[in-house]
Formats: structure tokens, sequence, C-alpha cells
């Protein structure tokens, strides 16, 4: 990216007033200063910024995060978000140099003040629809008419093309496996929020149960040739259907590329989850949902190895739906059937999608 004289003075002049002026920038660490543009800013090399207020002048130090993948600093929302964490706590410790403002750059070129923020907000289209869950509350109650088996079709091909698309990226499904298991928002965080003594569990079981995902962490870090364009959070709350098979998808999360295993299990997992609050057993027409969603997405994908992979994105949907604080109503038996689910699942080396009440015993 190329740093226009001409863009970085305007900037400073919304932070220090019209009457700044721009004397030269230079490399920091160079001595030889400049007064033209600068030619492909932004790689991690910082610059001295020199500038004239009425009876002084200044200087400051303008510096940007390489691009690079790996370090928990692939997407533009890593280093925003590390950049914002910089600018609102340098001056609090003492001795530190001080963040004078935190901004963002344009598409073209422009330098815009961020500085003043306390919270950001996203503002969306608005989308007509109904939340999937409710389809999967009535087939539990009354059975699966011919829509529902034509919605599973229409979710499962979505996911074989959206997940058609792949990347060669080996850090980044490094991370994504890394963070499926240690993330705040993934097994480890949904864990820690479980609370102590709880009547369903073993006293270590959670333990346990960390212990074989990290297993699975080092089981899953060399097939980076899976990496995918993903959604990440592919539940039956995010997903809003209109007439027939029409449909749209809401809060993507985790990132861009993943593992495909990760969209599967998040709405596959509901499938389970529903029928087991019945009866603690996958049947009836939510079974053959859940089949017809694998059948489908193996078919058109012929993706047999998601079967090998599959076992910790299980583990992770299973402690969601599992959890005292988003489901605070269901029975202890319901959740122990999820623990059984979860632990079975994470001790074979392959899933079998045909016999999940194995995996619930």
């Amino acid at each position: 990216m190329d740093l226009l004289r001409e863009n970085l003075e305007a900037y400073l002049k919304g932070l220090y007033g019209k009457e700044l002026s721009l004397l030269s920038v230079r490399k920091l660490g160079e001595t030889i200063p400049t007064a033209e543009d600068v030619k492909g800013f932004g790689y991690g090399s910082p610059l001295m910024v020199d500038y004239q207020l009425p009876g002084k002048k200044g200087s400051c130090v303008l510096s940007t995060m390489r691009v690079q993948h790996g370090f928990g600093h692939d997407h533009f929302s890593d280093r925003a978000r590390i950049l914002i964490w910089q600018n609102a706590t340098f001056s609090r410790l003492p001795k530190h140099v001080r963040s004078l403002d935190v901004g963002y750059f344009t598409s073209d070129g422009r330098l815009v003040s961020a500085g003043e923020a306390s919270e950001y907000f996203l503002l969306m289209e608005k989308i007509e629809g109904k939340e999937y869950f409710f389809d999967l509350e009535r087939v539990k109650e009354e059975g699966a008419t011919d829509l529902d088996h034509e919605r599973v079709i229409a979710l499962s091909d979505y996911l074989a093309l959206i997940h058609s698309t792949k990347k060669d990226c080996p850090p980044l499904y490094q991370r994504k496996i890394r963070e499926t298991v240690g993330d705040g928002e993934c097994i480890f965080g949904i864990l820690d929020d479980y609370p102590e003594n709880t009547t369903f569990l073993d006293p270590d079981e959670l333990q346990e149960i960390e212990k074989v995902c990290v297993e699975w962490r080092w089981r899953l870090r060399s097939k980076a040739h899976r990496l995918s364009m993903v959604h990440g959070d592919f539940h039956p709350w995010n997903i809003m259907f209109r007439e027939g098979t029409d449909f749209s998808v809401l809060d993507r999360s985790r990132g861009e590329w993943g593992e495909p295993a990760d969209d599967i299990t998040a709405l596959a997992m509901n499938y389970i989850f529903y029928s087991v609050q019945k009866s603690l057993r996958l049947t009836g027409d939510l079974k053959d949902l859940f089949e017809l969603f694998f059948e489908n997405y193996l078919e058109k994908t012929g993706d047999d190895e998601l079967l090998e992979v599959i076992a910790p994105f299980f583990a992770f949907r299973a402690v969601v739906v599992a959890s005292p604080t988003w489901y605070p109503l269901l029975s202890d038996d319901v959740r122990r059937a999820l623990f059984n689910f979860l632990e079975n699942v994470l001790a074979s080396e392959r899933f079998n999608y045909r016999d999940v009440n194995a995996y619930l015993d």
C-alpha cells in the first residue's frame, strides 16, 4: 500500500487542527527524511512523522501490523483487535510509550481515526424468515413432512457447495483445530462455564475430556488439505427459512476458512439433541433426517475422510447443547446421554453416522 502525503496530512489535521502542516516522513531508524509519498507502507516498517504546528514542531510514529498467517494474525480483524487493545492500554502502564490514536485505512488510502471508540457495532440488512429450530421442534412432536426432507437436502447441498472452495494455508487450518479445542467460545471455554459438582458428571470427567481433545488436536493438525470455506456456526438458530427450501444464514463466526466438520456437526448435533430430549435415543423421523443429511453430503462431496476427523467437532457441539447455562431446563439423563455420545465418539477412530445410538449408550 502506498501512503499518500495528502492523506496523512489530512488525518493529522483531524487530530491536531487545521493549522498543522506535514514536514516529512521516514522509516524508523533511517536518518534521511522525505516529503514525498511513501511507497509500500504497511509491511511492518514504522514511520517517523514530523509536523509543524503554530509555535512548535512535533513528531509521532505511525505503524501497522504486517499481514502474515500464523500466530493469531491471519485475519484483518485479528490485527484490528491487537491495535485497538494497544491503544487502550499503552498509556495505562507506567513508563510505557503513549498511544496517541488508533485508526484504519480505507480502500482508497485515507486514514480514519477510531481512537474514541468504546464499543463497536454491526449494521445488517433485514431478512424475512423463520429459524430452522422451529422445524426441529415440530418434527420432534409431530413427525416430518416431505418438505422437511427437502430442506435437509437443501442444507447439505449448501454445505457441499461452500466446502468445495479450498485454500492452501496450513497455519489457518491448524488455527481452526487449535481454537476448536482451546478457544474461549469453544470446548475449553464452554467447559470452564460448567458449574462445580454437577450431578451428571464424574469428578474428573471434564478434565479427561479435555485431555482427549488435545490428543485429537495433534491428530488433525496435519490435515491442512481439508481447509475449506466455512460458515463457522451453522446451527438451526442461524438458518432462516422462507417458503419451501429458500433460506438465508446468519452470524458467520470464527473465521472464513476452517474444517468442514465444524459446519456439519453444528447442524447434525441438533437432530440428535431434539430426539434425545424425547427418548434418550436418536429415533424416528429425526434419525431419518440425520442420516439423510450425512448421506447427501457425502454423496455430493465424496469426503469420506470427514468421518475420521469429525470427533472433536461433535464434542464441541455436544458440550454446548448439554450446557446448564445455555439449556438450563434439560434433565440430567438427557445431559448424561449427550456426554455418553461425545465421549464415545472421541474414543472412536471413525464415526458411524448410521449407528448413533451405540454412542449414546
